[in-house]
């Protein structure tokens, strides 16, 4: 099972990930200050819902790669090192700016809810992410690669599900405030960028 100094560690970078306004959030109070708290809820389950799938993909395929040999499942998590500081760099030098609810209309919650488990789910980022980012936490030594990687995903969803509902609740004042302050856009990308960059190094100088 995950020892408790590395289920410390991951539950507190992923809180960081998902309370730092990114994609997902942005998508969220967009859809909660354009079609009301519902919708924004709907928007986040429905995320949650496609990461759940995105996790499963990885649980099988991380799996199945180190079932059959460690020096694949070494290869993958180079290959993931460097794909986090690729997508951190990406973070970092994109000049991309946001205008929330701009020319959106009011969409129901069943309607935001299927848009975005469909959108997370097409999303090849998001997949590429998930088979990068969760074996950083596996560690064969420990048990079953796929408990662990079931355990890092669920943690993954749950924390997901529940900052996008915050978001959504609070999305009148955090959509106002995002508009009017759209530095917080821009700096949140480099912040973003600066722990993906940092878990790809982490993940590059590990030992075994």
């Amino acid at each position: 099972m995950i020892d408790t100094a590395t289920l410390i560690a991951y539950v507190t970078i992923v809180l960081g990930f998902v309370f730092i306004p990114g994609p997902a959030t942005l998508l969220t109070v967009t859809r909660a200050t354009s079609s009301g708290t519902k919708a924004g809820i709907a928007t986040g389950a429905g995320i949650a819902a496609g990461d759940v799938v995105h996790t499963f993909m990885a649980i099988i395929g991380v799996s199945i790669i180190i079932a059959k040999s460690a020096f694949l499942f070494s290869i993958i998590k180079y290959a993931g090192a460097a794909y986090l500081v690729f997508l951190g760099i990406v973070a970092i030098l994109d000049k991309t700016s946001l205008d929330l609810a701009r020319g959106s209309t009011p969409i129901t919650a069943k309607k935001a809810f299927n848009q975005a488990i469909i959108a997370e789910v097409l999303n090849p980022k998001a997949a590429l992410f998930f088979l990068a980012f969760l074996p950083q936490f596996v560690k064969p030594e420990n048990g079953s690669v796929m408990l662990q990687l079931t355990v890092l995903g669920t943690i993954f969803v749950l924390l997901g599900l529940f900052s996008t509902v915050i978001f959504a609740v609070g999305a009148g004042k955090l959509g106002s405030f995002l508009k009017k302050h759209p530095a917080v856009v821009k700096w949140q990308g480099k912040v973003v960028g600066g722990i993906y960059c940092a878990l790809g190094a982490r993940l590059a100088l590990q030992e075994r």
